[in-house]
């Protein structure tokens, strides 16, 4: 090696990778020259800056509740949602709401309002640092921090993306109700999300490559590489989300923007290799640490990063697929009462009402699924749930997957089986709107425009004395010896899956819901027929007698389903 390629190597070790550069030297090149170490013409400064407030406005959480949510994070007793939503957390600057850009652009809302903040911030900035005679040849190290900014919250947030497919939860295989529903009425993004489940090692395969890709963005030299699955994997969930009117195309755009951006500085090089077929030295800008704090500093960062958002999520993910699928209630049913029922007999006020496909009160088409749900038809409109089903909550109640963005007069009722006594305390799944939206409907429709909470909860509940707060609690409505024969809803699961987060969320009062219940009692000698009686939820009595029906799907369901039923 000359002595001027000395000089020249320790005139830029401080801005590049010392091991890149030997490998152009014996080359040749002197492609490290003309690009790690020119100066910036004046638009491509102006762009770096507009682009620096822009991504860091939307890679820093800006949310309250993320922080909260952080510090009270219990450590000893880690639920998977709780990474998971360490990873994924609003950010952007977004002062006008969703609704201006309507409906199906709504959520690209906060990038248009941030994009023209940065635009306005970065020509700011422009004219401030000439004014004060101030402007720089370069940004090198400022653009590497940036990139450095953008890897990890790409990686982090794909990693957490990704592991609900690598153990198949994100999209579960479809429940004995959603079998049993009429394919017209079901949206095309629930048909999508039900074709990726009932091929779970398909599913398996999608989480693979984000996982990998978010695992390679972690590693300055493997980054181009995780820049181009994660751009190519979420960018066909976008087209996917937009075609099939999904409910994650914003999201999944999020990835892309950031996939994009991490490959702009290698795509002219990528150009040069494979189209011009031109000689091609991939050197980037690498800061030198030369401090000892620095070096273990960056280390520390890198493991931290690594077991948490790796093995431990990897753990708890399985946790989760193996005991608390989160789309899917975690508890077991009455294991007597499973499957396909045909309604034989229907009483209502011991009126027998005869089967009739135009019929709006008669039940058609039960359910009871592996976890407590009872599911039925009614042929009467009912409200349309386009969400993707939830999975944000613990509670078993508000895991709607198996009913959301299915038509045709499909019910889903959670129940509570007191199994000593032989009888179901079931309230509906559809989300309940709060207290205040519901006054005029009242609790099932029972009460009309007037109505009154202590009334409302004689009539209902019983006892004179109830305020209201205490009228919609989850189980006061439940008689104590039956609530002690039932059990706690938060140990129903393998203690596992037990964690501070579930016991936290189980506790907290449903005050502000408004549900339909039902209690029925059931009886059935050789589970072939079942007997159930009771009330309905505007206090009808009922009789239905169920006969099984032992149903044979084309669809064979596969042995990696979630949960331990």
């Amino acid at each position: 090696m000359s002595s001027g390629n000395k000089i020249d190597k320790m005139k830029i070790s401080n801005r590049i990778d010392a091991d890149e550069y030997e490998r152009a030297l014996e080359t040749g090149s002197e492609q490290i020259k003309t690009t790690a170490l020119r100066p910036w013409k004046q638009y491509e400064k102006i762009l770096f800056r507009i682009g620096l407030i822009f991504l860091v406005a939307i890679c820093i959480p800006n949310n309250p509740e993320w922080f909260k949510l952080v510090l009270n994070i219990d450590w000893s007793s880690l639920n998977y949602r709780d990474l998971y939503d360490i990873a994924r957390f609003g950010s952007g600057i977004n002062f006008f709401g969703d609704s201006f850009l309507g409906k199906s652009l709504g959520g690209y809302a906060n990038w248009l309002i941030t994009a023209i903040a940065a635009i306005n911030a970065g020509f700011l900035w422009t004219v401030v640092v000439r004014l004060l005679r101030k402007d720089r040849e370069e940004y090198n190290t400022l653009y590497y921090w940036l990139r450095t900014l953008v890897r990890y919250r790409a990686g982090i947030g794909i990693i957490g993306f990704g592991f609900t497919k690598v153990f198949p939860v994100q999209m579960p295989f479809p429940s004995l109700g959603m079998l049993n529903a009429d394919f017209g009425d079901i949206t095309a993004q629930k048909i999508y999300w039900l074709s990726v489940g009932i091929a779970p090692w398909y599913q398996i395969f999608a989480g693979v490559v984000e996982v990998g890709a978010g695992t390679l963005l972690l590693f300055r030299r493997t980054t181009t590489l995780g820049s181009v699955l994660l751009f190519a994997a979420l960018g066909d969930i976008v087209i996917v989300n937009v075609a099939y009117s999904g409910g994650v195309h914003v999201y999944s755009s999020y990835f892309v923007l950031l996939a994009a951006f991490l490959l702009i500085a290698d795509v002219p090089k990528i150009y040069k290799l494979f189209i011009k077929e031109e000689f091609t030295v991939p050197v980037n800008y690498y800061p030198a640490f030369s401090k000892v704090w620095q070096r273990w500093a960056r280390i520390g960062i890198k493991t931290v990063t690594i077991l948490i958002f790796l093995p431990l999520f990897f753990y708890l993910q399985y946790i989760n697929w193996r005991y608390d699928p989160y789309k899917l209630p975690s508890a077991a049913g009455v294991k007597e009462l499973r499957g396909n029922y045909t309604v034989t007999e229907f009483r209502l006020n011991d009126k027998i009402i005869p089967y009739s496909p135009l019929d709006s009160v008669r039940w058609q088409d039960v359910t009871f699924e592996k976890w407590p749900t009872l599911t039925f038809k009614v042929n009467k409109p009912l409200p349309l749930d386009l969400s993707n089903g939830g999975g944000d909550s613990q509670r078993d109640i508000d895991r709607t997957f198996e009913i959301t963005a299915i038509a045709g007069g499909q019910r889903a009722f959670h129940y509570l089986a007191d199994e000593i006594n032989k009888t179901l305390y079931l309230q509906d799944k559809y989300t309940p709107l709060p207290i205040a939206r519901n006054r005029a409907a009242g609790v099932g429709g029972a009460v009309g425009p007037t109505w009154n909470v202590k009334k409302q909860n004689k009539i209902i509940y019983g006892g004179e004395d109830d305020t209201e707060s205490e009228a919609y609690d989850q189980y006061n409505w439940i008689p104590k010896e039956a609530l002690a024969n039932i059990g706690n809803e938060v140990y129903k699961i393998n203690p596992k899956a037990v964690t501070t987060r579930r016991i936290k969320e189980y506790a907290e009062p449903a005050n502000d819901e408004v549900r339909k219940r039902m209690v029925l009692k059931y009886d059935t000698l050789d589970g072939q027929r079942i007997i159930l009686s009771g009330t309905d939820e505007n206090n009808d009595s009922l009789y239905i007698l169920l006969d099984r029906i032992d149903r044979k799907y084309t669809l064979k369901e596969s042995s990696l389903q979630p949960g331990e039923y």
